[in-house]
């Protein structure tokens, strides 16, 4: 019971690098994807060899938890074909991968003013229990036990979500 794996949150990630409407389209991207309201990121240094300064936005992300974000995630799944490697997992059982395309993902219509673009997913698994990591008062760290090792965070995804991990 304490020991079993649920999505704690799946985040999605358009990094343009620049300022300008390919943010606004991106937006626009995700918006229609996941049907939330999307926050721009912006950036927190200055890279002259970049152009970039503080405070321009060059990306967006939406994050979606619950039954949104196993549905989503089943959607991802399918356009990447459900198959995963080992190196898309960190050693505390989180994973992420890219979508080349956002017309692979599954009820999502091609959108010519917005051309292809391809986004990224996060995907932060949790146990129960994980929240003392978080709590206001009396923060605590989770036991070496109960963290979620790569192995079984691979075991789930191939259960639940019927994914080949190569």
């Amino acid at each position: 019971m304490m020991k079993d794996i649920t999505i704690e949150k799946v985040t999605l990630n358009i990094g343009i690098g620049e300022a300008g409407e390919k943010v606004e389209k991106a937006a626009k991207l995700l918006a229609a994807i996941t049907g939330r309201k999307v926050v721009k990121t912006k950036t927190m240094k200055r890279i002259p060899v970049w152009n970039l300064r503080p405070k321009l936005t060059i990306g967006c992300k939406v994050t979606l938890r619950g039954k949104e974000a196993e549905v989503l995630l089943k959607r991802l799944f399918k356009a990447i074909s459900n198959r995963l490697t080992a190196r898309n997992f960190d050693n505390l059982g989180n994973f992420a991968f890219g979508v080349r395309e956002y017309i692979d993902i599954p009820e999502v219509n091609y959108d010519p003013t917005m051309g292809i673009i391809g986004l990224e997913a996060a995907v932060t698994l949790q146990r129960p229990g994980f929240r003392v990591k978080k709590r206001k008062t009396k923060k605590a760290k989770i036991g070496k036990k109960h963290l979620i090792t790569k192995e079984e965070a691979i075991a789930y995804i191939q259960k639940e979500f019927g994914v080949e991990v190569e």
